[in-house]
């Protein structure tokens, strides 16, 4: 599930985490934003780091991270340092949510440069091998040898073709039919390079809509997604959707 981290205060975030971790949840995300994304464009607003370290150690089992980290807020080899650290805050419990980032407003108020897409996109083509040599370096390293990478993303040139080099996970976005054209495209990148592509676990956000179709699941399913995630949002954090899914999963 992802926790949206505005809103609310980071009592309701941390009661929510545990709740969730205490449903059977696998996974808790918040994002990587300095304001909130609708609602009040002042109202209260989280840190995404601050929190993930937090969570990692509130928790016991499940397994956490960004969905996802904006690349070009942090130093390449600082993030990996930060992924490190925080795996070890959770015993190894660490997914490293990554993305080329998107929201004006967070690169205008926080002073970091908004470039184009095209820029944006080189930049995190240039910073994923940064933190893989930055992960073998430290020490100690990661608690399990590896950090779980996750990217979330679609572009088929330039996106698709970085999971299929460098994710254990990939994110995507869009309806049933959209998605099966990019598992497509992810295969065909994943041929180009010789990596199977069942290496790389299939991600995908529901939308209430979805939770309460479980059609919309299953067909998801058929294509090989078997990472679902639900959204709970502030200020009340209600965990019925979610609860739906893992009644879903529980089922299979």
């Amino acid at each position: 599930m992802q926790v949206h981290p505005q809103h609310c205060t980071y009592a309701q975030m941390r009661d929510c985490w545990l709740a969730a971790e205490e449903a059977g949840v696998d996974c808790i995300f918040t994002w990587d934003h300095f304001f909130p994304l609708y609602g009040e464009e002042d109202g209260p607003h989280f840190e995404g780091w601050s929190l993930l370290a937090a969570i990692g150690a509130l928790t016991t089992r499940v397994q956490f991270g960004m969905l996802v980290t904006c690349m070009t807020y942090r130093n390449p080899d600082l993030l990996a340092d930060m992924a490190r650290t925080v795996d070890h805050i959770s015993g190894g419990r660490l997914i490293l949510g990554v993305g080329s980032g998107w929201f004006a407003r967070d690169y205008e108020e926080y002073g970091y440069p908004f470039a184009d897409v095209k820029t944006r996109l080189a930049q995190f083509r240039e910073a994923l091998p940064r933190i893989e040599r930055r992960l073998a370096r430290l020490n100690p390293g990661p608690v399990n040898g590896h950090i779980p990478v996750m990217i979330g993303g679609g572009g088929e040139k330039v996106m698709l073709k970085l999971v299929a080099q460098h994710a254990d996970i990939w994110h995507g976005f869009g309806d049933v039919d959209t998605f099966k054209h990019k598992l497509g495209v992810l295969d065909a990148h994943c041929a180009t390079i010789g990596r199977d592509p069942a290496e790389i676990e299939r991600s995908v956000m529901l939308n209430e809509n979805d939770l309460r179709d479980p059609s919309v699941i299953g067909r998801l399913h058929a294509l090989g997604v078997t990472h679902f995630i639900g959204v709970a949002s502030a200020p009340t954090f209600d965990l019925s959707g979610v609860r739906t899914l893992l009644a879903w999963r529980d089922a299979q």
